[in-house]
């Protein structure tokens, strides 16, 4: 089971201004860099395995994409297994976000001056795993939606959700009751919000300057910046102690 202690009056905590937040989110990342790397390589590996069992090349579509020089009218979702690749990964992706919510447990543990485990990744699958799961679904739905209106939308939008998975996690609470209070705190400051989701996603998505490789550096330090988000609006969360049995 897992039990809630108070912890160390150690630790750092942003200000409430997005440059704050970003800084103190870098000086996280370096404490949990090796980790977030192993959970990039899972879900590469995993993406690598269903597309070899449902048959959809997707190296071979971009290929297919750059030759004919017709990006907008490519019919990708004629491709043989896009369907069932689009279903298994997209299932894929929902089982996979309790790690990312392990690497904000491991986060606040290098914060806190805790020693950081190994199984400390798998805390989600642990640690309130129903409702992590039923928050990414819902907020999977919201984002897609913004996704399919231009795309801009999206950085709009991205801020009320920003809290959730540390209040998940930290508070234990329902997905509803995260997104809930996710998007009260966004509403309240939604100028840090934005320009701290904005500069998180920028940051995380670098790594697609380097032959979309460098995304395996970059990518999770949005889960980073939302612990550090959450640290200067809400407050230095207590520490989760996991006690095995």
């Amino acid at each position: 089971m897992s039990e809630f202690n108070e912890f160390d009056q150690q630790g750092s905590v942003p200000n409430k201004e997005t440059g704050s937040i970003i800084s103190h989110a870098f000086e996280m990342y370096k404490g949990v860099f090796g980790y977030a790397i192993v959970a990039m390589i899972i879900y590469i590996v995993g993406g690598f395995i269903i597309q070899s069992v449902t048959g959809f090349n997707s190296a071979a579509i971009m290929e297919e994409m750059q030759t004919s020089g017709d990006y907008g009218n490519f019919r990708y979702w004629e491709t043989p297994g896009f369907s069932m690749y689009m279903t298994f990964s997209s299932l894929f992706l929902l089982l996979l976000t309790p790690l990312y919510v392990g690497l904000i447990y491991m986060v606040n543990k290098f914060n806190t001056k805790n020693p950081i485990e190994f199984s400390d990744l798998f805390i989600g699958y642990r640690q309130n795993f129903v409702n992590i799961l039923i928050y990414s679904f819902l907020s999977g739905i919201i984002s897609s939606v913004a996704l399919t209106l231009c795309f801009i939308p999206f950085f709009f939008i991205y801020p009320f959700l920003l809290l959730g998975y540390p209040i998940l996690l930290f508070e234990n609470s329902s997905a509803i009751d995260a997104l809930s209070k996710s998007f009260n705190m966004a509403k309240e400051n939604y100028g840090t919000f934005l320009g701290v989701s904005f500069l998180g996603l920028l940051i995380s998505m670098a790594g697609v300057i380097l032959c979309g490789i460098g995304l395996i550096l970059t990518a999770p330090f949005i889960m980073i910046v939302m612990y550090s988000a959450y640290c200067a609006f809400v407050g230095k969360p207590r520490q989760i102690m996991y006690t095995k049995q």
